[in-house]
C-alpha cells in the first residue's frame, strides 16, 4: 500500500504546482472565468470531458446499473458520447461561442438576461444554478469518500475536507485556466486508468469463465439484462431514461456549456467536438462495462450496495501499486467535476447576482475576488452537505446527481437549446419552462414515491423513494421543458427587434472579440 500513497502524493502536490504555476493568470473577470476565451480544442474537449465523467459516474451510475443491467448497461456510455458529446458539440458549440460573444454574456444566466430582455429571469436562473449544483457537487464527494474508505480505510470526512481543500486551492489561484490544465492532466490519467481497470477486471479468473460463457448462449447479453425484478419492458425504460437524463442533460447544464463560451474559435470547436467525442466513448463505455462485470462477482459482492460495488471491486481484483493509479483515476474524475461546478455556481452568484443587482458598480477586481470567495463557499457547503450525507443517509449517490441533473436541465434546456436555434422563444415560455419544471419535479416525486409505497407511506419514505426515480423524473422534465417553450413561444409576442438583431447577427466572431 506505500507505493500507491506514493502516487496519490505525487498527484496531490502535482495539483498544487498548477495552482502556483497559473496563479498570475486569473487577475480578470474574464481570465478567471473564461481563460481569456483562448482555450484551444483539445484542452477544452479534455476540460468537458472530465466535468462530464466524475466519480458519479464510475462509482454511483456504473456500480448501481451496471450490476442492475449488465452489460446492456454500456448503452448509456455509448449514448454520452454520441448524444452527449458529438450531438451537442455540433449542435450547440459554434452557435453558443458566436451568441454569448455578441450578447458579452459570460454566464448562462446572463446569456438569459440578454437573449430574453430580463433581468429576473437572470436572478432566478443563477438562484436555481447555486442551489441545485449543491447536491450534485455533494454527490462527488460521497463518490469519493466511498471508494476510499473501501479500499484505503481511511475515514471518508478525511478524505472530503482533502479533496475540498486541494480543488479550492488550484481554483481559487488559477480560475479556470488552471481547471483546463488540470483538466488535460486528468483526462490523460483518466483514459489510462479505465483501459488499466478493464483489463484487470476482464483478467480476473470469474470474469473471464462468465463472459465466455455468454458469448456461446447470449451473444454477450447487450440486449439482455441481468435483473430481472421489474420484467424486460420495465427494465428497457427505465435504462433508457438514464440514457436520456445522462446524454441529453449535459446540453442544458451551466457547467458543460461553459466550455463553449472560453473555446478559442471555429477550428478549435472542430477539434474539441472530435477529441471530446473519442474521450467520452472511452471513459463511458469503460465506466460502464466495469461496472456491468459485477453481475459475474456475484459470489465475491453478495450483499453489496450498489454505491459500493466499483470500490469492492477494485479491492478484489487490482494489484498493489495499480490501486494507487485507480484512485488517482476517479480522484481526478472527482476534482475536474468539482472545480467546474464550483466555477459555475460561484460565477452566477458574483457576475449575475452581485454584480448584475446588488452591486452595479463594482470594479472588475471587486467582482473577482467576490468570484474566488464564494468558490471557497461552495465548496465548503458542498463538503459539509456530503458529510451530512454519508451520516445519515439522506439519499444514493447516483440520485443526487439524477435529481441535480434532471431539475438544472428541466427548467433551462428549452429556452437555452431552442433559444440558440429559434429567433421566436419568449419571454413567457422561459418562465413557462423554469417554473412548470420546479412545480413538476416536486410533484412527480410524490407522486412515484406514493404509488410505490401506497398513500398511507410516510412523508420520508415518499420522498427517498421518489427522488429514487430521478432519472425518469429527470427525462420528463426535459421532455416538458422542450413542449412547452415551443408551444408558449407560438401563443405570445416575438421578443423585440433589437434583441434579436444582436443576438441573431452574423459577424466575425474573432474581428468582434479583438475590439
Amino acid at each position: 500500500m506505500a507505493f500507491d500513497y506514493v502516487i496519490l502524493a505525487i498527484y496531490a502536490l502535482s495539483m498544487v504546482g498548477i495552482a502556483i504555476y497559473t496563479r498570475k493568470r486569473s487577475s480578470s473577470v474574464n481570465d478567471f472565468l473564461l481563460a481569456g476565451k483562448g482555450l484551444n480544442g483539445w484542452m477544452t474537449a479534455f476540460a468537458y470531458g472530465t466535468t462530464y465523467f466524475s466519480a458519479v459516474i464510475f462509482i454511483g451510475y456504473a456500480g448501481n446499473f451496471g450490476k442492475k443491467y449488465g452489460l446492456a448497461a454500456t448503452w448509456i456510455g455509448i449514448g454520452n458520447a454520441i448524444i452527449g458529446s458529438l450531438f451537442a458539440w455540433l449542435v450547440l458549440a459554434k452557435r453558443t461561442k458566436k451568441m454569448t460573444t455578441r450578447l458579452s454574456a459570460k454566464t448562462m444566466p446572463e446569456f438569459f438576461e440578454k437573449r430574453y430582455g430580463s433581468q429576473r429571469l437572470k436572478l432566478v436562473s443563477a438562484v436555481i444554478i447555486f442551489l441545485f449544483l449543491i447536491p450534485y457537487s455533494a454527490s462527488v464527494y460521497n463518490g469519493l469518500s466511498s471508494l476510499f474508505t473501501i479500499v484505503f480505510g481511511l475515514p471518508g470526512w478525511i478524505i472530503m475536507v482533502a479533496l475540498a481543500a486541494l480543488t479550492a486551492l488550484y481554483l481559487f489561484f488559477g480560475g479556470y485556466f488552471a481547471t483546463a490544465l488540470s483538466d488535460f492532466i486528468q483526462g490523460i490519467i483518466m483514459l489510462i486508468g479505465v483501459v488499466a481497470m478493464v483489463f484487470c477486471f476482464m483478467n480476473h479468473n470469474n470474469v473471464n469463465w462468465n463472459l465466455q460463457e455468454l458469448v456461446n448462449t447470449k451473444g454477450l447479453g447487450w440486449f439482455t439484462f441481468s435483473s430481472s425484478n421489474k420484467g424486460l419492458y420495465g427494465n428497457t425504460v427505465s435504462l433508457l431514461s438514464l440514457v436520456m437524463l445522462t446524454s441529453f442533460g449535459v446540453w442544458a447544464l451551466p457547467q458543460t456549456i461553459h466550455k463553449y463560451y472560453a473555446v478559442r474559435d471555429d477550428k478549435a470547436i472542430m477539434q474539441g467536438t472530435v477529441v471530446s467525442t473519442l474521450f467520452a466513448l472511452i471513459i463511458g463505455f469503460g465506466a460502464y462495462f466495469t461496472g456491468a462485470l459485477s453481475y459475474y462477482f456475484s459470489g465475491e459482492l453478495a450483499g453489496v450496495a450498489g454505491d459500493n460495488v466499483i470500490p469492492h471491486m477494485i479491492k478484489i481484483v487490482i494489484p498493489t501499486g495499480l490501486v494507487g493509479v485507480l484512485a488517482v483515476l476517479i480522484l481526478s474524475a472527482s476534482m475536474s467535476t468539482l472545480s467546474s461546478v464550483s466555477l459555475a455556481s460561484a460565477s452566477v452568484v458574483a457576475v449575475d447576482i452581485y454584480k448584475g443587482k446588488i452591486n452595479k458598480n463594482a470594479s472588475d477586481k471587486r467582482v473577482n475576488w467576490t468570484m474566488k470567495i464564494l468558490c471557497l463557499v461552495f465548496v465548503a457547503i458542498s463538503v459539509v452537505l456530503a458529510i451530512l450525507n454519508e451520516q445519515f443517509e439522506i439519499s444514493a449517490i447516483a440520485y443526487l446527481m439524477g435529481l441535480s441533473w434532471g431539475v438544472l436541465a428541466g427548467c433551462f434546456m428549452g429556452p437555452y437549446v431552442l433559444g440558440l436555434l429559434w429567433k421566436k422563444v419568449t419571454r413567457p415560455a422561459v418562465w413557462a419552462s423554469i417554473i412548470g419544471t420546479l412545480v413538476l419535479t416536486v410533484a412527480l416525486i410524490f407522486f412515484f414515491g406514493y404509488h410505490k409505497n401506497g398513500f398511507n407511506a410516510t412523508f420520508g419514505l415518499a420522498l427517498k423513494d421518489g427522488i429514487g426515480c430521478s432519472p425518469m423524473i429527470g427525462v420528463i422534465c426535459m421532455a416538458y421543458s422542450m413542449i412547452v417553450t415551443f408551444l408558449v413561444s407560438l401563443c405570445t409576442r416575438k421578443p423585440e427587434e433589437k434583441i434579436l438583431s444582436v443576438a441573431f447577427t452574423s459577424k466575425n466572431i474573432n474581428e468582434k472579440e479583438n475590439v
